[in-house]
């Protein structure tokens, strides 16, 4: 039985889907990681793909920006159908230009030699060479708390927050329809998680932007989602509304993602027998 889903975000500011995923499978060797996933997001809206290491969402996020390639299936962005491989450099552009990914370790994704103010130039340079660069690079650090006075700065000079702010400016520059997160603030303190939160809340309010989330953290699904997809062997075993997935689950896995969450009372050795009857 095919297990899909087709959700989208609510927030209403802008009709139809951005974001078309259709039938995708994925294997690696005889391990199925993607096996017939499908869902939809709305310009403007925020989904979360939830599930434990190895269930297949961050495999999914990696064939939605074109850095794995389906065995099966159609990942569609603005009603195009991204299809193979990208065939020549201003195709590989375009397709950048429509879905941007940010990564859960900033510091590997940015080049430790390079200053915030020439990664930012570097992307615009790419993608729009008669644009005034100087007044993007001011206007995207602004948009992500920095201001002009990191500019100069280079990675190993800013906080584990800052330099995600790095990644979320660079990945806006390019103007995506699409944000992927993939476990974008596992890595940050809690305080610092906030704030990248309420950030890419404001960015989103003010733009327009769609997000895919994908990760573990369903207090972060919580805070940011609109919908939510649960996966677990590479399958959709739920999907729905944040809130009603997360507070009334009607897949088992899905109820026992939410008792694994630590608290007062909380028995890792029952969870993991739990884990194994499934």
């Amino acid at each position: 039985m095919r297990e899909s889903t087709s959700v989208t975000g609510s927030t209403g500011r802008v009709a139809g889907e951005v974001l078309e995923v259709t039938g995708l499978r994925r294997s690696f060797g005889t391990v199925r990681a993607v096996d017939d996933v499908s869902f939809g997001l709305a310009a403007g809206g925020s989904l979360g793909i939830v599930g434990e290491s190895g269930s297949g969402k961050t495999t999914t996020a990696r064939i939605i920006v074109g850095l794995e390639q389906a065995d099966e299936g159609r990942v569609g962005v603005l009603g195009r159908a991204r299809t193979g491989r990208a065939r020549g450099r201003a195709e590989r552009l375009a397709r950048a230009r429509e879905v941007q990914m940010v990564f859960q370790d900033p510091y590997l994704s940015l080049d430790p030699r390079t200053s915030v103010e020439a990664v930012l130039r570097e992307t615009l340079r790419l993608h729009f060479p008669d644009a005034d660069h100087d007044a993007r690079i001011r206007e995207l650090l602004d948009q992500v708390g920095l201001g002009t006075r990191a500019a100069d700065a280079l990675p190993r000079q800013l906080s584990g927050g800052q330099r995600q702010r790095v990644a979320i400016a660079r990945a806006l520059a390019v103007e995506p329809a699409v944000m992927v997160l993939d476990e974008a603030v596992a890595a940050l303190d809690v305080s610092v998680q906030a704030q990248v939160l309420n950030l890419l809340a404001d960015i989103r309010e003010q733009t327009g932007i769609a997000y895919l989330f994908i990760t573990h953290d369903l207090g972060v699904v919580r805070c940011v989602t609109d919908d939510v997809v649960v996966m677990r062997h590479g399958r959709i075993v739920e999907s729905g509304p944040t809130a009603r997935v997360l507070d009334d689950p009607q897949h088992p896995y899905t109820g026992l993602l939410l008792e694994s969450v630590p608290r007062p009372g909380w028995d890792p050795h029952r969870i993991a027998a739990a884990r194994r009857a499934l």
